[in-house]
């Protein structure tokens, strides 16, 4: 037998060891098996769960109604009429409604002066104050909103009553109280749900964090247990780099194909998320994005001596990494070195991306950028994975030479 059949042959029995002790080590430890199988199914169904309702409806808010006449009444009922507030409390004064805010059982107010009809019928200004929650953006959007355009509508029909009081006719008094009309069409977002809008890009984040953790859990369990010495074959003195690289990798991606089509098959439909895109768009991307996140996660768990390190080290990295990506906080209104680190890691380009294709339908050139640069990372960082393994086995040999002295 030639070395080359030699090497091939003891390559394929590395890889082999490998690709076992892999699928064992996550099958059979309980904390592998829940981080890289369930913890990405758990926590997309968990928010998904949590952002089911897509939009926020029926805010409680007080109305302090000092005038007490037909015409305040009528502007009352029109905050009861839309779906996003509901007059939950009238307080009396400013004192209790600040009672009912604080104790956090409405989230606006709304104050009617006493002069607010006479204003009205008299043809001057009539002032209504909106006071609202701003600590809570949804409750303040949603608020703030309703309110605005209720004592807008009502603004707009008290004039068109005048109008038509003066002798004009109904075109005209339309035209002069609503000059412009406008058609509001929101696209790849019709309702405005919030899950639709942030789901894509927790997903991604998980498929990454869960790696991470996961893999460098495992990572720890290696330099623990010296399987880099213990999974050689007979007749090699050490292990070879390449090998435990790509079996990691294939089992890692073997895993995460599974999941990952559970995710964007069957929950995508169960929760109703947009899935626009062509499959073979979807595929490559996600294909592209893994190997990248797999390989920086294979370089970062040759870094940990024991198991509970990445846990330790990375749990605390998903949230800053998720605003990172430009879903929570725009991209435009970052630093510029703040956006640059953001875009060393997968899941920045892999959000923008996945957001691109899965719900704007984006076709594979128009996310060209995205994908090459995700192929830099998935090279720059199995180098890195190589790098850090061939030091790891080294470190590890060292070590069993000194033990075998003593």
């Amino acid at each position: 037998m030639s070395r080359f059949s030699k090497q091939i042959k003891s390559y394929w029995q590395q890889l082999r060891a490998v690709m076992g002790n892999e699928y064992r080590t996550i099958f059979t430890d309980d904390g592998a098996l829940l981080i890289v199988v369930f913890a990405l199914l758990i926590y997309s169904t968990v928010y998904s769960l949590a952002y089911g309702p897509q939009v926020l409806r029926n805010v409680p808010i007080g109305v302090i109604d000092q005038s007490r006449t037909s015409a305040s009444r009528a502007l009352i009922d029109t905050f009861d009429a839309g779906p996003n507030t509901f007059v939950a409390y009238d307080p009396e004064d400013m004192e209790q409604a600040k009672e009912l805010f604080f104790d956090r059982k409405i989230y606006g107010v709304v104050y009617i002066p006493a002069d607010y009809q006479k204003k009205l019928l008299g043809g001057e200004q009539a002032v209504v104050s909106i006071y609202c929650d701003a600590s809570y953006f949804l409750m303040y959007r949603q608020v703030f909103q309703e309110l605005v355009t209720s004592i807008g509508t009502t603004g707009a029909m008290v004039e068109f009553q005048r109008l038509i009081a003066k002798g004009a006719n109904i075109p005209q008094a339309q035209a002069i109280t609503q000059p412009v009309i406008y058609q509001s069409h929101n696209l790849f977002n019709p309702y405005l749900g919030y899950g639709t809008f942030v789901m894509p890009a927790i997903i991604m984040v998980i498929i990454q964090q869960t790696m991470l953790i996961g893999i460098g859990m495992i990572g720890g369990t290696w330099r623990e247990h010296g399987l880099y010495h213990k999974l050689c074959p007979p007749g090699r003195r050490r292990m070879s780099t390449l090998p435990i690289v790509l079996g990691r990798a294939l089992v890692y991606a073997s895993v995460y194909a599974v999941t990952s089509f559970y995710i964007l098959a069957l929950h995508y439909r169960l929760f109703h998320y947009p899935m626009n895109g062509t499959t073979g768009t979807v595929v490559l991307f996600l294909a592209v994005y893994m190997a990248a996140c797999i390989a920086l996660s294979i370089a970062v768990s040759t870094l940990f001596r024991y198991r509970e390190n990445s846990l330790l080290l990375l749990l605390w990295t998903s949230i800053p990494l998720l605003m990172l990506s430009g879903v929570s906080y725009p991209r435009e209104g970052m630093p510029e070195w703040l956006y640059q680190l953001g875009q060393l890691f997968p899941s920045s380009h892999g959000v923008d991306g996945f957001i691109r294709i899965r719900t704007m339908g984006a076709s594979t050139g128009e996310v060209l950028s995205e994908i090459k640069a995700l192929v830099i990372l998935a090279v720059i960082y199995g180098g890195l994975a190589c790098i850090g393994t061939h030091i790891a086995i080294g470190r590890e040999q060292r070590c069993g030479c000194s033990d075998s002295r003593v």
